[in-house]
């Protein structure tokens, strides 16, 4: 059995990795204050200690717009941390899995991004994920980065439960409804992670593994507008008894709410390279969001 470290111990996608990794070995995780991925050499005593063979570093700073005024803090965790962590999976004969973003392209292409799209971030944050993710690929360690989009789940800040907040409080909510992606289930991408590490260590057993990157996200499209418009139709027809205020879901432009930072108009991701290698693909989002929502509700009635 392996031994397996999770960089992040309660964001809501290394939350779901201690579960979906648990049948692959000895699973540990660290978050602060006993690493502080802005001091990255902090995780050297913990790999010290877990000695393990697999890393997974699902943590990042993630506040989107503050990036813009924190890069040097946006800089340390998302691309120094990573860094480190490659020198470290290097030379401790480890392999290392990063998660990577949509936001390290600009979003202009009518089509889904493939992994051999050139990037072209649009802001800090889109940056810092570019350089922690080209930081592993050219370290020499085994690694492979796992680029997803719009990750939401039952626990954690994100778009989903920021929804449920606001549709309790309010009859009217104007929702960005230009912006494209696939919104992609954190337990989804965490069960869809440990299948391709199995598979990852065997081919490292039989000496024919490769680094790579990958796009990983759930199937189908919507806009912001769509998945919110979801979100509050699932919930009433799941559970007719949660109090929801919210009436209308109004649809605006991107430039109707002018945030610091720019987003990506377009953040499909096409993921044949993960299906042909791994054999994985990732069910529809619209799935996903159904058995996330029904895990959620269940939970808030127990």
């Amino acid at each position: 059995m392996s031994r397996i470290l999770v960089v992040g111990r309660s964001g809501q996608l290394a939350w779901e990795l201690r579960r979906s990794l648990l049948p692959l070995g000895e699973v540990s995780a660290v978050e602060r204050p006993e690493v502080d991925l802005a001091r990255p050499q902090t995780l050297v005593p913990v790999l010290d200690r877990v000695r393990p063979d697999v890393i997974f570093n699902a943590a990042a700073y993630t506040a989107v717009d503050r990036a813009e005024s924190e890069a040097e803090l946006a800089r340390a965790i998302n691309a120094e941390a990573p860094a480190l962590l490659a020198r470290e999976a290097l030379r401790r004969g480890a392999l290392l899995v990063h998660y990577s973003t949509d936001y390290v392209f600009d979003g202009t292409k009518p089509q889904p991004y493939a992994e051999s799209d050139a990037p072209g971030p649009l802001g800090v944050y889109g940056a810092s994920k570019l350089a922690g993710e080209r930081a592993v690929l050219e370290s020499g360690a085994d690694s492979l980065c796992l680029r997803a989009s719009w990750v939401y789940a039952a626990r954690g800040r994100n778009f989903l439960r920021t929804m449920l907040r606001l549709g309790a409080e309010r009859e009217r909510l104007r929702v960005v409804a230009d912006q494209i992606g696939a919104p992609t289930w954190a337990r989804y991408l965490a069960e869809a992670s440990a299948q391709i590490v199995a598979r990852a260590l065997r081919e490292r057993a039989g000496g024919a593994f490769a680094s790579a990157l990958f796009h990983l996200s759930a199937a189908g499209e919507t806009s912001w507008h769509g998945f919110a418009n979801a979100i509050f139709e699932r919930v009433r027809r799941i559970d007719p008894s949660i109090a929801l205020r919210v009436a209308e879901v109004v649809a605006i432009a991107t430039a109707d709410y002018p945030l610091p930072a720019r987003r990506p108009a377009n953040s499909r991701l096409a993921c044949e390279a993960v299906r042909e290698r791994f054999g994985i693909e990732i069910p529809h989002w619209s799935v996903g969001l159904d058995l996330c929502l029904e895990d959620l509700l269940a939970g808030a009635q127990r």
